[in-house]
């Protein structure tokens, strides 16, 4: 067999494992955990049987920081076991590079973490191979009820597959919904640090695999996450398995119902601080798909109730002319970047209108790319308040040049508290990029492929751009709902179906596939519950917040 890689071909005989053929065409970076072979993603010690082409996962890659997140947990899992028999652990959000750990009913201290921490090296140090077997469902089953793993064991009797692989050390079995490294010694690298009763396991950032990456302390980020979980526990919902139980009890309906007044309640609170403390330009900032758009209208709505009347303007009028545009190391223009935004006119135009002048509104036309002044000029009414829209709002280079006393900064991101079970959580970033794959679709008419393909441009640009400022909001909006991802499903699922096998996006895609097929089905008829305003709405359809 002919096995390629990092321009490289040989001649294998059939059987060679992967890591052996990387490193005979000399293509085993450091740090390499696995490679790629397609749409497929092999195994190190996997046994190669026909001709392929290989590429080298490592930390770089996003498909390589999930092997290592993986085998890591299951490090850490294996640790707490020793020092914790039958303890409930719970995996919850991300925190930066790392994962937020909490074993419910036990507080931890920093003695306790570094007792875990020194039980987690001496697993990594022993570079101990996880057994991989093909386990049927059935078997898995009665495994996980032995363990008295509830959660894994309602999520597995609603998955569609009859097989999977389980993976084994120290008599340990568990499910990671992935691939895994070889062994222990590959994930070395880590660091813990306490918070609130629980722990951050911090992994590495992707270009440097020998340090753990510095903890930056989010004290609004995790507040946010803090009000999602409690919300959990006022829906009762904490796993899918929890959904799937209340769609059975036919409670979906009344369940879409509290989801919403809860954002209703959120959004009303945010209103309430803005009145009160009389802020005349409101900006909003968040990454792609977290529903800024809708949360602007709604925000506007809530204004009025307290005797405002609301401009809606978007940042994205005062981008320079096309001809002007920053470029990309590809040539490309590059429209997150914060030098697209003519800063000087977005000064003078909000500085104007504050100080009650008439001033022209640009507006920028994407099909010529250049801006108009078609519209007369304009004032604020008294009591009037701006709300812009855009993902540099939380910027200082925005921010600074507007008074301080003026203006009220909102941070709006899908911050799933949802997990698959207590081992395994549902990432924000998936949940975002299905909201885009089914907007792109719906209203842009763009195939999965092209939205698949633009997703690691708009990651980079997120965290360039906009994760670095979310600290520098007044208050953070949570757009997540705790019922979409089964309607979401409705209309990613057959989107992502249609990736060819051959597209360098398969990958991607079989991944999102994997884990739509964890969530319950639910009848289109639902649909009708979903509010006219609601965020998910600005997704799927039905929004009626532009409606005249």
């Amino acid at each position: 067999m002919i096995i390629r890689s990092m321009n490289n071909e040989k001649e294998f005989p059939e059987g060679t494992t992967v890591a052996a053929c990387l490193k005979a065409l000399d293509a085993f970076p450091v740090g390499t955990l696995a490679a790629q072979s397609g749409g497929v993603v092999c195994e190190l010690n996997d046994e190669l049987r026909q001709d392929c082409t290989l590429i080298p996962l490592t930390l770089e890659n996003e498909e390589g920081r999930r092997i290592y997140e993986r085998s890591l947990r299951f490090v850490m899992l294996l640790a707490l076991r020793h020092l914790y028999p039958y303890q409930r652990v719970r995996i919850e959000y991300s925190v930066g590079y790392g994962v937020f750990v909490r074993l419910p009913g036990v507080e931890l201290h920093r003695q306790d973490i570094v007792r875990i921490e020194n039980e987690m090296h001496r697993l990594t140090d022993l570079d101990l191979v996880f057994e991989k077997k093909r386990w049927t469902k059935d078997d898995a089953i009665r495994y996980f009820e032995e363990e008295q793993q509830e959660d894994k064991v309602s999520l597995l009797k609603h998955r569609p597959a009859p097989y999977f692989n389980m993976y084994c050390i120290d008599g340990m079995w568990e499910y990671f919904y992935g691939a895994m490294t070889v062994s222990t010694g590959y994930v070395k690298v880590f660091t813990m640090f306490e918070l609130r009763g629980g722990f951050v396991l911090q992994l590495p950032a992707g270009s440097d695999f020998e340090h753990a990456a510095p903890y930056v302390y989010r004290p609004k980020h995790l507040e946010v996450f803090s009000q999602s979980a409690e919300w959990c526990e006022i829906l009762g919902v904490t796993n899918v398995s929890d959904l799937s139980r209340m769609i059975e009890e036919k409670k979906l309906r009344n369940f879409i119902r509290v989801n919403e007044a809860l954002h209703e309640s959120a959004i009303n609170d945010i209103a309430r601080k803005i009145h009160e403390q009389n802020k005349h330009i409101v900006l909003v900032a968040g990454p792609s798909s977290s529903g800024k758009t809708t949360f602007s209208g709604r925000l506007g709505v809530h204004l009025q109730m307290y005797g405002h009347a609301c401009r809606r303007i978007s940042m994205d009028d005062f981008f320079v002319n096309r001809d002007d545009m920053p470029l990309q190391l590809d040539g490309t223009k590059d429209y997150d970047s914060i030098d697209a935004l003519d800063l000087k006119l977005l000064s003078d135009t909000l500085t104007g209108l504050l100080n009650g002048e008439e001033v022209f509104m640009p507006n920028f036309d994407f099909a010529s790319g250049v801006k108009d002044y078609l519209t007369p000029p304009t004032a604020l009414a008294p009591g009037e308040i701006i709300i812009m829209e855009g993902i540099h709002g939380l910027n200082p280079l925005v921010c600074d040049m507007l008074p301080a006393d003026e203006i009220y900064r909102v941070f709006a991101s899908a911050l799933t508290c949802l997990n698959l079970d207590d081992h395994n959580r549902i990432r924000t970033t998936d949940v975002r990029l299905l909201r885009r794959i089914v907007r792109d679709n719906q209203f842009r008419g763009y195939p999965p492929e092209t939205t698949l393909e633009i997703w690691p441009r708009v990651r980079r640009a997120e965290e360039k751009y906009i994760f670095t400022y979310q600290e520098n909001a007044d208050s953070m909006f949570n757009t997540a709902l705790h019922y979409e991802l089964p309607i979401l499903k409705l209309y990613a699922f057959k989107l992502l179906m249609e990736v060819p096998s051959d597209s360098p996006n398969y990958l991607l895609s079989r991944r999102l596939i994997k884990a739509l097929n964890y969530l319950p089905d639910v009848d289109e008829e639902v649909l009708n519950e979903i509010p006219p305003l609601s965020l998910l709405r600005e997704f799927i359809g039905g929004c009626t917040m532009e409606d005249v």
